[in-house]
């Protein structure tokens, strides 16, 4: 079967993906200077002991859709802060900056996002992608 022909399952993607998906929300958390709780949080509120289990074994991870759309977003909220603000202090010190945006209320970025779902990681996203003209 040709490569370009060939549909990949949403179980063998979520496998595929994981892994990288992991690294680079552990990556872009480091960055962000993330405590496991907060991180745990925007991952979904996963347990504990699968968090670390993770956090040590990355590739061993099989995440929900829900938890690799998260991490695509906040992949997203990292390259418009990035975009934006190109100085990496600045970039990685605004999540969690106050802000008197209308979305934010005076709250950080991290704060709103930790007070709701994946439609507060989508609604920064969508913030962000805004500021930017997109």
């Amino acid at each position: 079967m040709a490569l370009a022909a060939r549909v990949i399952r949403s179980g063998e993607a979520s496998e595929q993906l994981s892994g990288i998906a992991l690294k680079t929300f552990f990556r872009i958390a480091g960055l962000w200077r993330l405590s496991p709780v907060e991180q745990r949080a925007l991952l979904g509120s996963i347990p504990e002991s699968t968090f670390y289990k993770w956090a040590k074994a990355p590739d061993t991870a099989r995440l929900q859709r829900d938890q690799l759309d998260r991490v695509s977003h906040i992949l997203g909220i990292y390259k418009s802060i990035n975009i934006l603000l190109p100085r990496h202090e600045s970039a990685d010190s605004w999540i969690k900056r106050p802000n008197e945006a209308a979305l934010f209320k005076g709250h950080s970025a991290l704060a709103y996002m930790l007070s709701g779902g994946l439609e507060r990681i989508v609604d920064v996203r969508r913030y962000l992608d805004g500021k930017r003209g997109w």
